[in-house]
């Protein structure tokens, strides 16, 4: 029986592949990890930088995108390493690499729940949006969408801090709070109590986002003026949320449920969906989708190519 003073690393799984495998699969990482970044950071500058995307809908979508590019710094650096050297990682890497990837997720909920309801006020209360949803108390809906999922997510990495492990390998690709609390010694009762609360908080984002959805349809369908704007502006949305939802059940359903016995690059694939998918989705969907935004973009690449035509 091993003693948490013991164990300072822990050993991954999911990276048993040969040479040329591990360095094809590195390239295509490093790209996608480079299209995250550059497709992010593009959707933050261009909503920043032009102050007629200063608005709720926009605010809380370079929001989503910040958190893309959290999440994505808390696991992808880490997996390329793994790639190309052994596939350790020490106890408090590990809880950090937890920590960022669970509240990455949590905010990513927050955030859409928050859209949500910003699509609600703005089509169900439109003569009463742009005093409602003003500057201070978009700020306060922001702060709150961040502070709730940071604050859940720490409660929930500090109940496992100081356990005593009796195992130190994680069958996983990156650290997961819920395996480490698996190599506990003994049942964990303050992480048992601090996931049920944090289940039970984004239960009801949960909840809300549907009981949303479900309002906003009922009360589209009567009109075609209302169909139009659920179309422009909820779709995209709506769009991004399934994708989100599909992925990160996909790992939570095979991790606490799946077979031991499936491939290893199922398993691999599964736990890292919501990683891959979803941080490209989100401003591929929205630039695509909402005018004012691909109109900024093809004004920024227009003024590039005129003033690359000057210079020739």
């Amino acid at each position: 029986m091993e003693n948490v003073s013991v164990v300072t690393m822990f050993t991954l799984s999911g990276l048993k592949m040969t040479y040329v495998q591990r360095m094809t699969i590195f390239l295509l990482t490093l790209l996608w990890y480079f299209a995250i970044l550059l497709s992010n950071f593009t959707m933050i500058v261009v909503i920043i930088i032009d102050k007629k995307l200063h608005k709720p809908m926009y605010i809380f979508l370079c929001n989503l995108c910040i958190n893309a590019v959290y999440g994505s710094v808390g696991f992808y650096p880490k997996f390329l390493v793994d790639l190309v050297s052994s596939h350790v990682i020490s106890y408090a890497g590990c809880m950090l690499q937890g920590y960022v990837i669970h509240s990455s997720t949590c905010c990513d909920f927050s955030i859409l729940a928050l859209m949500a309801f910003d699509r609600y006020v703005a089509i169900c209360r439109p003569l009463v949006y742009n005093s409602f949803m003003n500057k201070q108390r978009v700020c306060l809906f922001v702060f709150f969408s961040w502070f709730i999922a940071l604050f859940c997510m720490f409660m929930n990495t500090a109940s496992l801090l100081g356990r005593k492990l009796c195992g130190s390998h994680i069958n996983k690709v990156y650290c997961v709070n819920w395996m480490v609390s698996n190599l506990a010694c003994s049942p964990p009762i303050a992480i048992s109590i601090v996931t049920a609360v944090n289940i039970g908080i984004y239960f009801g984002h949960f909840l809300f986002i549907c009981w949303s959805y479900l309002y906003l349809v009922r009360i589209c369908i009567s009109s075609m003026e209302m169909r139009k704007k659920f179309m422009q502006t909820c779709l995209p949305h709506l769009i991004c949320l399934i994708t989100f939802a599909v992925t990160v059940l996909l790992d939570l359903f095979y991790m606490r449920y799946g077979s031991a016995t499936s491939s290893q690059h199922l398993q691999n694939l599964m736990s890292m969906a919501f990683l891959l998918v979803t941080p490209v989705v989100n401003p591929l969907i929205y630039g695509l989708n909402l005018t004012s935004i691909r109109n900024r973009l093809l004004g920024i690449l227009h003024i590039k190519k005129k003033i690359g035509m000057f210079e020739m």
